[in-house]
């Protein structure tokens, strides 16, 4: 997941929590056709795991499938941390009345 830094795609935090399996098919029948081979996010890898292993490495990296970002989901979380990125996600829903080229980061 992540935001808009003028024209970069910014790598924010991972999300796993907050999907049941009606929620998952319903996210994946959304990004399906969105797949795409490259990493949108312009500060990805990161060089470590992190204390609480959410950071994305050039190995977990490896595993992971791409999308544009082109679809908006709304997720609470806890605060931000350095390096902007987000503490304890939770998916919430998915957002069809904004442009994904205008989400930013809060403030």
């Amino acid at each position: 997941m992540g935001f808009y830094r003028g024209k970069e795609f910014v790598f924010a935090a991972r999300v796993q929590a907050g999907f049941v399996p009606a929620t998952g098919r319903d996210v994946f029948a959304k990004i399906k056709s969105l797949r795409i081979s490259k990493r949108p996010f312009v500060n990805l890898p990161e060089t470590a795991p992190g204390r609480w292993g959410q950071g994305l490495t050039a190995e977990k990296m490896k595993s992971c499938i791409w999308v544009k970002p082109a679809v908006v989901v709304r997720i609470d979380f806890a605060e931000w941390i350095g390096a902007d990125k987000l503490r304890h996600t939770k998916f919430f829903a998915i957002r069809d009345d904004k442009d994904p080229r205008k989400v930013v980061k809060e403030t």
